[in-house]
Order: structure tokens, then sequence, then C-alpha cells
């Protein structure tokens, strides 16, 4: 429990320093002292990834493994890069407290952290709102925003529905099994099927919906625009890239452990499940892309992208595990670890456009190569990424998930990834012609800080890594990920 203990203690000591601190001290040594915890709590996890017996805590309710580690991992450099892009570039203007803001980014990914390891309803509900009513918080501290307002009371009031859509689904799966552990849920389910099976499905479609409301997939993604416009940028990156990796490390755990394994996959529902998924996913990358190309705001385009990318992150999920296709979760991982990197870094040049230029819209990269031609090549490589082009993190990240794809046969869906892909260009390349096509009338001066440049450059060096030695990282996932051990098996 270290790394989550790492956490809980530094946002304790952050919130009464915050409290003992004169007014007119920094508040940046906090953002410090949290992104050094968050260092820390990344070196305890990483101590942890190896191929080891599974540890089971608190009476099979929380699980060390190995899927629960590598999706910490994703969670804890993700809400680094954006502790580390917000020292020195948050201003009181933007986020009025900005001590709050640096100490509730932990509480918050630690919330994440116990929905990827949790075994069990009740452990999962803690992490599960943990992490949700944190993200309350840090939408609406733009007080004085109206947009931030609206997006906040919007996504309370969605995430609050979407919070008692799930606990309806648990009720009947603790009703149905009498326990709220997995995989003892699983082993109940299967066994009273028959007798059960109605019931069974208003579950899962409940839990999917739940779910789809906190990965922003479609049809259940229409708080996500208003809510990523209206928060600080760097709230909106979290929300992004943390908030909807720890909503898929619990899809992934719950649906394959209690629907999608066991005797249930011997009986219809097993196939409905999965189509099921498949659809959802359809309608993410359609309805995301197809909606993008109308967007000129730059966060509300991120948006639809992030949603149409949660369409090809539920892919993996949808094509399940068979003797030729076994890679799921090494798909799943990787394009998750390319779209944590890809977007971290389009989020850092947002933020470089807003403090330059005070434009949020896709006009602020007019002429952005003449003024600042180093940045506005580090954003090629990332719209080369978001893209799924040669050669970068996104690219490789696509192409394996369709590949798994074709291994199984779902040729239509494949080519929704194939065709959805194709119109994600048009928008994307808007960008890149806004860049060097397009002048900015004013000849407004570009300012880069350190932190935002360093995490800028960083993310285009791992995307382009990604996709010059894809090897690397699906190697090293395949060596420490079992399916039977870190998966399956929950009990």
């Amino acid at each position: 429990m270290a790394p989550e203990l790492t956490l809980i203690i530094a946002a304790v000591v952050l919130s009464l320093l915050d409290l003992v601190l004169p007014k007119q001290t920094n508040r940046m040594l906090l953002g410090w002292l949290s992104l050094a915890s968050i260092l820390i709590s990344i070196g305890f996890v990483i101590s942890f990834l190896q191929p080891a017996e599974t540890k089971q805590l608190l009476g099979f309710s929380y699980r060390i493994d190995d899927f629960a580690n590598i999706m910490k991992l994703v969670l804890l450099t993700g809400a680094g890069f954006v502790t580390f892009m917000s020292i020195g570039a948050v201003k009181e203007q933007e986020v009025p407290h900005i001590g709050e803001y640096f100490y509730l980014l932990l509480p918050a990914t630690m919330g994440g952290m116990i929905m990827a390891s949790s075994g069990d309803l009740i452990t999962l509900f803690v992490g599960l709102e943990l992490l949700s009513i944190t993200s309350y918080i840090l939408v609406a501290m733009r007080k004085k925003d109206l947009r931030a307002n609206e997006g906040a009371f919007k996504y309370m009031v969605l995430g609050g529905i979407s919070s008692a859509i799930i606990l309806y689904g648990m009720s009947f799966l603790y009703g149905m099994s009498g326990s709220t552990n997995l995989a003892e849920i699983n082993t109940a389910l299967a066994q009273n099927a028959t007798g059960f099976l109605p019931l069974i499905y208003v579950a899962f479609f409940l839990l999917l919906a739940g779910f789809g409301f906190k990965i922003a997939a479609a049809p259940f993604h229409m708080w996500a625009p208003d809510v990523y416009q209206g928060a600080a940028t760097p709230v909106t990156a979290f929300l992004a890239v943390v908030s909807k990796a720890a909503a898929f490390a619990i899809t992934f755990r719950v649906l394959y452990g209690v629907f999608a394994v066991g005797g249930l996959n011997q009986l219809p529902i097993h196939g409905d499940v999965l189509m099921s998924l498949m659809v959802v996913a359809a309608l993410a990358m359609v309805m995301g892309n197809f909606t993008a190309l109308r967007q000129t705001n730059l966060k509300r385009l991120l948006a639809y992208s992030g949603i149409a990318n949660s369409g090809y992150l539920l892919v993996p999920l949808a094509t399940y595990f068979s003797m030729v296709h076994y890679s799921n979760f090494s798909e799943f991982s990787f394009y998750l670890i390319a779209y944590l990197f890809m977007n971290i870094g389009m989020f850092a040049v947002l933020m470089i456009i807003e403090h330059s230029t005070g434009d949020e819209n896709t006009s602020g990269l007019a002429g952005f190569y003449y003024r600042a031609p180093w940045t506005a090549v580090a954003t090629v490589f990332l719209v080369l990424s978001l893209a799924g082009l040669p050669i970068s993190g996104g690219f490789f990240g696509k192409l394996y998930i369709l590949l798994g794809t074709l291994q199984t046969q779902h040729y239509w869906l494949a080519a929704v990834m194939i065709g959805t892909s194709v119109v994600s260009y048009y928008y994307y390349f808007g960008l890149v012609r806004q860049m060097f096509m397009r002048s900015d009338d004013e000849s407004r001066q570009v300012v880069v800080t350190w932190p935002l440049g360093i995490t800028l450059w960083l993310c285009v060096a791992a995307s382009i890594v990604l996709g010059v030695v894809p090897q690397w990282v699906l190697g090293w996932i395949e060596r420490i990920f079992s399916i039977s051990q870190d998966l399956l098996f929950l009990g």
C-alpha cells in the first residue's frame, strides 16, 4: 500500500502547510512537494512491477497485481505531468486557490489507483467516488468563470446520476450473488445463470451505461465538451488522461471479471456482452470524429478526439481473449500509454497558446511556426500521433488494436476504425494548416515556460520512441503481465 499511502500522507501534509504558510508565500512550493510525492509513489510502483504472486488485501477486496501496477504507473505518470506543467503556468486568475489545486490532484489520483486495484464492489465505489468528488471540485475552482460554473454543475449532476446507475447495477449483482467480491459474484452468476439471466442483462447494461459516462464514450459523452471547455486547462488534461485511464481500468476489471469469464462464457450473454461493447466502441469512434469536424475551440476539439479514442480503447475489451488473440491487455495498455503522452503534450501546447495569446481557439495556432518554430514542430509530431500516422506511438497503438480485431474476424469493427481514423485526418491536419499556412495578424509573441517546454518535448520524445521501437514497451508489458494471474482469476 506504499504508493497509495504516500499520496494520502502528502495530501494531508500539503493541506496543513497551505493553512499555515503566509499568504504572500509562493504556493508553487506546494506544487514541487506534490510532484515529489508522485515521483516517490511511482518509485514504489516500479519496485512492485515484476512477474510475482498476486497480493490480496482486506479480505480479497484489494489486489496488488501487475494489471493494477501497470495502470497505476499510467495514472501516476499522467498526474505527474499535469502537476509539473502547472508549476509556474497556473495563475491566480485561472485557479484562485493554487495550493488547493495542487494537493487535490493527489487524492483524485489515489482514487484512480484504488479503482485499478479493486477486487470488490465496495472498494471500487469508494475509489470511484474519491476520484469523482475531487474532480468536481477541481473543475469548479474557477468560481468567477461562468463556463466553469456551468461545466462543474453539469459534471456534478450527470456524474452523480452515473454513479447512481453504477450503484444500481451493483445492487443487482449483490442481490443475485449475496457477495460484493467480484470472483464470488462471477461464480454465483455462473451457477444460477438460467434463473437470473434477465437480471444479469439488467446489471450489465446499467454498469455499461455508468462506466460509459466515466470514460466519455458515446452515447454517454455529452458532458465532456462543456466540462473540458469550462475547466482550467491542466484540470482538463487530468480529466482527459488520468480520470479516463482509471475508468478504463475498472471497466476492464469488472466487465471481464464478472461477465466475460467463468461459466457465463458458455451462455449467449457472453456474445451479447462483447457485441454491446463493440457497438459502444463504434458509436464513440463515429460520433467523436464526425462531431470534431465542426469544432473551432481547441478544448472541445480535444474533448471529441478523446471520445473517439475511448472507442479505440474499448475495442480490445470487446474482442476478448482466444487462442488466436490473447494480447488484448497489451494492445489496450500500449495505446493508453501512447494516448497519455500525445494528449498531455497537446494540452501543454494549449497552455502555451493560452498564456501567450489568451486564445483557446484553433485560430490561436495561426502562424505558430513563424512565432515559435520549434514548438510548432513538436506539435506536428503530436498531431501525427493523434492521427495515427507513422512513425508515432499512436500509429502502432491503432495498428495493434486493428490487427487484433482482424484476428478475431470482426471485420465491420475494423472497417469503422479505419474509416473514422481517415475522417480524423481532416481536423487534425487543420491544426497543422493553421500553424504553417495561416498568419497571425497581431504577431503575438509566444512565451514558453520551462516546465511546459520540458513537458512538451518529453511527450514528443516518448511518442517517437513508441513509434520507432514499440516492441520495447509491448515486450515489457507481455513479460510481466499474466492473463490468468493478473486479470481473470479474481479470487
